[in-house]
């Protein structure tokens, strides 16, 4: 509850979190005529946004119809609700696809972000929506979000952890207890009360770092899955919120990225061949026996699920025309040894052990589905520039599946208001990006994270 005249720090708005969903918060409400100040427990600012490729999803866009592609929100609605296996909330995905084409706009037009000129399908999306800035870095985005942060005045306080939020005893949030001078290793700092006027933006990020908290939403994720996070996506902001009566959705919707490779730490550079090369115009084999047995096109959980259920880790195979037809620079995979090169299919399957006959024979059947455009075997979209698996050098990498992204957090409504478990708005309490839950249901659709957290991220900011 709140305490009379111990407040440190006034403001009209405070954001936790300097990823893209607290940035873009931060923004609207500076622009509305707010003062804000953004927190951040580490020392720089872009929390996982940095670390991503910086791709945006939305439909109905210039790129788009620039390309001939005809798209709609009903249609990534349509995607996103098969993918989420139809436990996405239909009002916030309803606000997400409406607002998505806007979002990149928003990028485009305020933030002024470059994006290449081209637009991508990926994984579970029914047609090409995605789209890349320059860089292929999330980077490329944060530069971008900061010069309008400075433009603005508006101060992020670094090494700055949250710990709680104040209330009133009307129940209205009117604050939060946080640590300046945040040390992340023997997590201390100097205690400090921000008083809000008009209330708090959780924009903290998920919790795949979090291995007690993760694992007990779902055992299988204990230490012996790595991450592609930064080690402080961790769940305490999440905790402080459900402390005060904020209702939680799906925690357990944890979702892996089955483009990571146990050959590296972290994100690393082997998804960018994986992601994007790899699944849209290769195989990938279970070294064991030499076959395929997943559609590598399928959605984030379909492929992870797949690989998982093999048990160990398999070998995607894509050969040089796959990745001069995708025109992406893989030369940090190459050079970290992540995705390997040689000059024969006999030579690759003595390095991975695979027997060559079985390996061959996967080969030239999956070579024949792309010569008649349909995968008989496990209906992998055959996207038009696909061709046979046949020029030298042939590129490979081990996968196996890593936590990614968690598609469960707060409850929220369209307004991004944080609601409690009778559907009650939290006064002075909203939440953007990967804190929230039900947006996504059971898995999130590739590109559509950083669409997330700007959709809600201007919402949250308007709207506090």
């Amino acid at each position: 509850m709140e305490k009379k005249n111990h407040w440190n720090k006034q403001v009209d708005v405070l954001v936790v979190g300097s990823g893209f969903a607290g940035l873009t918060a931060a923004i609207e409400a500076a622009e509305a005529g707010k003062k804000v100040v953004v927190i951040e427990k580490m020392k720089k600012a872009g929390g996982n946004s940095i670390i991503s490729d910086g791709g945006i999803a939305a439909p109905d866009t210039k790129f788009q119809e620039k390309w001939g592609i005809e798209d709609s929100e009903q249609m990534m609605y349509d995607d996103m609700l098969k993918a989420g296996l139809g436990l996405n909330h239909p009002k916030l995905l309803d606000a997400f696809v409406s607002n998505a084409k806007g979002a990149l706009a928003w990028t485009i037009d305020v933030l002024k972000v470059p994006y290449l000129d081209r637009v991508d399908k990926f994984g579970g999306h029914s047609v090409a929506r995605c789209y890349t800035p320059e860089g292929i870095t999330g980077g490329t985005i944060l530069k971008k979000m900061l010069k309008k942060i400075n433009e603005l005045d508006i101060p992020i306080l670094y090494s700055t952890s949250f710990r709680s939020i104040i209330i009133d005893e009307q129940g209205k949030v009117v604050g939060g207890d946080v640590l300046l001078d945040y040390d992340y290793k023997t997590d201390t700092g100097s205690p400090t009360k921000i008083r809000t006027q008009r209330g708090i933006v959780i924009a903290s990020g998920g919790y795949g770092a979090d291995v007690e908290f993760r694992s007990i939403q779902d055992p299988r994720l204990d230490e012996k899955i790595q991450t592609t996070n930064k080690p402080f996506a961790t769940a305490e902001v999440l905790k402080a919120a459900l402390s005060i009566g904020a209702a939680s959705v799906q925690l357990s919707k944890i979702q892996l990225g089955a483009w990571a490779s146990p050959d590296e730490i972290g994100f690393g550079h082997g998804p960018l061949f994986a992601d994007y090369i790899l699944f849209q115009y290769g195989i990938v084999v279970d070294p064991n026996t030499g076959k395929r047995f997943m559609n590598e096109f399928g959605d984030r959980k379909q492929s992870a699920d797949s690989i998982l259920d093999i048990g160990h880790p398999c070998v995607g195979i894509a050969d040089d025309k796959a990745v001069k037809t995708a025109g992406w620079d893989i030369s940090k995979a190459i050079q970290n040894n992540v995705v390997k090169t040689f000059d024969s299919i006999d030579e690759l399957s003595a390095y991975y052990d695979i027997d060559s006959e079985a390996f061959q024979a996967s080969i030239c059947r999956y070579n024949d589905f792309v010569q008649e455009g349909i995968d008989e075997d496990f209906q992998k979209p055959i996207v038009d520039e696909a061709s046979p698996i046949e020029k030298k050098p042939f590129y490979a990498m081990r996968l196996w599946p890593k936590v990614h992204f968690t598609m469960g957090g707060l409850l929220i409504n369209e307004r991004a208001q944080v609601l409690d478990f009778n559907r009650n708005s939290i006064s002075g309490l909203y939440a953007a990006g990967e804190v929230v839950g039900g947006v996504h249901g059971a898995s999130r659709l590739a590109s559509c994270a950083i669409t997330e957290c700007i959709v809600f991220g201007r919402i949250a900011g308007k709207n506090i």
